[in-house]
């Protein structure tokens, strides 16, 4: 039986989120360098030099990408023979991290929670608690996915509960305009269809974890509608032309991510959740 040690479980999370502050994934700059290859607009190729820029300075000065360091989201695939060592909660293992991520002095990253979120709205200064989710599974491990979500970006996340009969593209061509350029782009966008209002929003966040792949999608081409529905938002939302932080040109999303769940008969419930540069 795998035992998962509390000290051992706390600092995993830690290092994982400063690891994140100042690396951006692989995929994500190849992508953008591609963007950056075909971009057309001064203005917007400036943009995106800019961010590879700031990418390469953060990855050797270890310091973070963005002065907006995120609320901390969590996926957590369990193992169900996992034995944890800890008298502990899940929840307050995975804060202890964020509190020894966000308070490191090496590379300390901005506190933005505040608690409680209606009244006092009073900053927690470590940047506690995190938002994480739960699966449970066979086996005897346990894997993590971490993110720190932007205000920026999560503030443009939509939700409709469409017709079944109702066109995706067009509620999807019609919401990303007012979306604006506060979400940062050149990023992606996640997509969470069925389920219920809730698992729809969760879904859209999932997908958003996802390696970016869609250079690689557009070579082999679409091996399924899920695929081809990908395809078409990512041509379409980028030929809306709000481009590379909103100053127009050929790339708006970098990839287009969709997530499925099956819902009720009469329901379709559709969430788009963007991720920024």
């Amino acid at each position: 039986m795998t035992v998962i040690r509390e000290d051992d479980f706390i600092q995993s999370v830690a290092d994982a989120l400063q690891f994140i502050s100042y690396y951006h994934p692989l995929d994500y700059i190849e992508h953008l360098g591609r963007a950056y290859e075909r971009e057309q607009s001064p203005a917007a190729k400036d943009a995106i030099a800019q961010i590879l820029t700031n990418s390469k300075m953060c990855a050797e000065g270890k310091r973070p990408l963005c002065q907006d360091t995120g609320i901390v989201n969590m996926f957590l695939k369990v193992g169900m023979d996992v034995r944890w060592g800890t008298k502990r909660s899940l929840a307050d293992m995975i804060d202890e991290g964020v509190r020894l991520a966000y308070n490191n002095p090496d590379n300390k990253l901005r506190a933005s929670v505040v608690d409680d979120p209606l009244f006092a709205r009073k900053n927690t200064r470590d940047n506690s608690p995190a938002v994480f989710h739960v699966e449970l599974l066979p086996g005897a491990e346990v894997e993590v996915t971490v993110a720190a979500k932007g205000g920026g970006s999560e503030n443009k996340s939509k939700f409709v509960m469409l017709n079944p009969s109702d066109s995706i593209v067009d509620w999807v061509l019609k919401t990303v305009p007012t979306m604006g350029a506060g979400w940062c782009p050149p990023g992606m966008l996640g997509i969470g269809v069925g389920g219920t209002a809730e698992k729809a929003m969760l879904l859209a966040k999932e997908s958003l974890m996802e390696p970016l792949d869609m250079h690689e999608l557009l070579a082999r081409g679409p091996q399924g509608k899920a695929d081809e529905l990908r395809i078409e938002l990512y041509e379409k939302v980028n030929a809306l032309g709000i481009g590379a932080q909103g100053l127009g040109g050929l790339t708006t999303v970098l990839d287009v991510k969709l997530k499925l769940f099956p819902t009720h008969a009469a329901s379709k419930p559709v969430a788009m959740i963007p991720n920024c540069a």
